[in-house]
């Protein structure tokens, strides 16, 4: 009966006519989503045999190599909503992370209990807001934070020790990162407890000269109330941190020397296998980082170096890899244009390069010791396989055979791993996988999905290359209506981001609300242009030092190419994006002359002055040195160029936007309207950055509906 309904609704939609509910077409599409299955919160166990998943708010257990229900690791009783899990070293208690009241995008504020023997438990009783909460090496005690300081709960005595005491909101920092750190270098933990559970070494973060940053919220309150946070806009001040060391036994306490300069990053902090503090280094520029080792004694020494002209690509957990005591892997792209492994060691430096070629190396899955195991773009930067090579660069094999995109989930060790694939037709596969590619079971294949996709005929991305004027060849996909008739002429949608580094064109499975539109006679084509990842250095870095410009000549070129086409209705093409592609979308209206018929954007960035400083700078330079680069394609520099004769413009933010602030749309407007120009507006109270959770959907249908009215 469900499918009968499906291929109903297709018949209307092929008719041209309008779905029973005027909200329908995202509901459908979020249905659609909704059916498309993986496997979820995976942790392989410590023999490599078994792994974990998060199954219906509960952890089972499971064997790699053979079927079954699985076991549950929960009472019964457990009423739990499980956010996060992870094990203690021997395995026998789980520490569950439950519920979650977010601060940032990634961070927040948690309830925590310890399972095992068949029992559940509160862990922490003491903390009020505790967060980023882990189990210490030796299992005893279970270090956490809690509102800016930090703290380590001793499992058997119950006893809280407290490790700082100067933590205070918009001032000290202590074992957590501040808002700069987490939105751009992916951290929100900031500590690290050494092998033999005697050493915490983390990171104290000073803010209190960071500019404030005043976000109105409204909350449905008959006064409204600011909520005040440390925010660091290009070229101002960042946190000073510091690199403290905490002796867990005899409560001493040493802050680590990290150089004369302040006004640094340092990205990630550790221990090695064998017990030694290392950090990590990066200049204000970006353009320089180095791996620093501490010796026992005090002495310091760079094991490894990187600068570029322009800027080292950003770091995040796959930079470094120790393999052991003496070796690591270091993912970079400077020595060849196109990023790579190399193994290096402590003692003697570079060993060996790992893989070399014209394609990247987009993620290390693991290491035995003796191989790597790593996701590449070796046969399409639209796709990720898997491989695996020795250490030495010798031995490589591919270990996935179907062309799409992998994402891979390894087992300790890498005696297995759980693949999850698809690609632009085919939605999730899902399959358990020996260390060398055979494949052991599927856990989910979405039949359903796929028999209803088949049977509705539903459009599928198709890839192309558009040449631009000046001879660049930009990936595209273009996703055409059923029954696509190429002597009729197609209104059309382009969707982009086009941030640096980034990719949309993917050949990989996915729906949004832009595919509603397709079930509605539009076309729609996405292009990645100059500055986006995955084609290598050359091609990602042309685009310093003036966000915008190349990559807003590209989707003109795009949407000329576009309106070439004699399958194209010219005088119906429109643009969109979020974020970044909400400041390009704003940029192509701008700058279009009338050849874009609708623009939709959403959370734009309208000056790079209001964006903030890591992000920002390692792309374009401080402001203070690069001033043009900042003013010379800001949208609100161009705002009296707007044709609205000919170009709808649709500009939507949510008023809680703690990344790219409701301050872009206010000051976008504020030109637009000193030039007399009309636009509309969508505003989302207290919505953040992602509209969600509460308007998810709205957000998405209300650009279906502005699409099918003005394009």
């Amino acid at each position: 009966m469900k499918l009968l309904c499906n291929l109903l609704l297709a018949g209307a939609l092929l008719l041209g006519a309008h779905p029973a509910s005027a909200r329908g077409e995202y509901a459908e599409i979020a249905r659609l989503r909704s059916m498309n299955r993986g496997v979820y919160g995976i942790r392989s166990m410590a023999d490599g045999e078994h792994y974990t998943t998060l199954e219906n708010n509960r952890i089972v257990r499971h064997r790699y190599d053979s079927e079954g229900p699985g076991e549950q690791l929960l009472p019964a009783s457990a009423d739990l909503r499980i956010t996060d899990y992870a094990f203690s070293p021997d395995e026998r208690c789980i520490l569950i992370a439950s519920g979650r009241t977010p601060i940032y995008r990634h961070s927040y504020t948690t309830t925590y209990h310890l399972a095992g023997d068949g029992t559940l438990r509160q862990a922490l009783p003491a903390a009020e807001a505790p967060r980023d909460a882990t189990f210490t090496p030796d299992g005893r005690a279970i270090v956490y934070s809690d509102r800016n300081d930090l703290y380590v709960w001793n499992i058997a005595s119950g006893a809280t020790q407290r490790i700082t005491d100067d933590g205070a909101w918009n001032a000290v920092i202590n074992g957590t990162t501040d808002w700069v750190y987490e939105e751009e270098l992916g951290a929100t933990r900031a500590y690290a407890v050494s092998p033999d559970s005697r050493r915490l070494a983390y990171l104290r973060f000073d803010e209190r000269e960071v500019p404030l940053m005043e976000m109105m919220r409204f909350d449905g309150k008959l006064f409204n109330e600011a909520f005040s946070f440390k925010y660091p806009k290009a070229g101002e001040r960042n946190s000073t941190v510091q690199l403290w060391v905490y002796d867990l036994e005899t409560g001493a306490r040493e802050r680590i020397d990290t150089g004369r300069e302040e006004d640094q990053y340092i990205p990630r902090i550790g221990f090695t296998p064998d017990g030694r503090l290392w950090y990590q280094r990066l200049n204000r520029r970006q353009n320089l980082f180095e791996l620093i080792l501490c010796e026992p004694h005090g002495a310091q020494r760079t094991i490894y170096s990187e600068g570029a002209q322009q800027y080292v690509e950003r770091v995040d957990d796959q930079t470094i890899t120790f393999v052991d005591k003496d070796r690591f892997l270091v993912r970079q792209e400077g020595h060849t244009g196109y990023m790579h492994l190399y193994l290096y060691s402590i003692r003697r430096g570079l060993l060996a390069q790992v893989t070399k070629g014209e394609w990247e190396v987009t993620q290390v899955v693991g290491t035995d010791g003796k191989r790597v195991w790593y996701l590449s773009t070796e046969t399409s930067p639209l796709r990720r396989n898997l491989y695996s090579v020795g250490l030495d660069g010798k031995g490589k094999k591919r270990l996935t055979a179907a062309e799409g995109f992998y994402s891979i989930a390894p087992s300790r060790g890498v005696k297995y791993y759980i693949s999850t694939f698809s690609n632009a037709s085919t939605p999730n596969r899902v399959e358990i996988c020996d260390g060398e590619g055979r494949t052991v079971r599927t856990l989910v294949d979405n039949g359903e999905l796929r028999a209803e996709l088949a049977a509705t005929r539903r459009p599928a991305k198709e890839f192309i290359v558009i040449p631009t004027e000046r001879g660049d060849r930009l990936n595209a996909y273009v996703v055409k209506p059923r029954d696509f008739d190429p002597s009729k002429r197609y209104p059309v949608l382009m969707t982009q981001y086009s941030g640096p580094g980034s990719q949309s064109v993917q050949d990989r499975w996915s729906l949004d609300w832009e595919d509603a539109l397709v079930d509605r006679g539009y076309v729609v084509v996405c292009a990645d242009g100059r500055g986006t990842g995955f084609r290598g250095e050359e091609f990602k870095k042309q685009t310093y030092g003036r966000l915008g410009a190349l990559e807003t000549e590209d989707q003109l070129a795009t949407a000329r190419f576009l309106a070439s086409q004699p399958w194209v209705d010219a005088d119906r093409i429109g643009i969109y994006g979020w974020s970044f592609g909400g400041f390009m979308a704003l940029s192509c209206a701008l700058k279009g002359h009338g050849l874009f018929r609708m623009a939709i954007a959403v959370a734009p960035v309208t000056s790079w002055r209001y964006y903030d400083t890591i992000y920002t700078e390692i792309y374009n330079g401080l402001p203070q040195y690069n001033a043009s680069g900042y003013d010379d394609n800001s949208p609100i520099n161009f705002a009296r160029l707007l044709d609205d004769t000919k170009t709808r413009l649709l500009i939507v933010h949510g008023t809680a936007d703690d990344n790219v602030h409701f301050q872009n749309t206010v000051e976008m407007t504020r030109a637009l309207n000193r030039f007399g120009k009309q636009y509309d507006m969508m505003v989302y109270p207290d919505q953040n950055h992602s509209m969600m959770p509460d308007d998810t959907h709205n957000v998405r249908q209300k650009m279906i509906d502005y699409t099918l009215e003005h394009l």
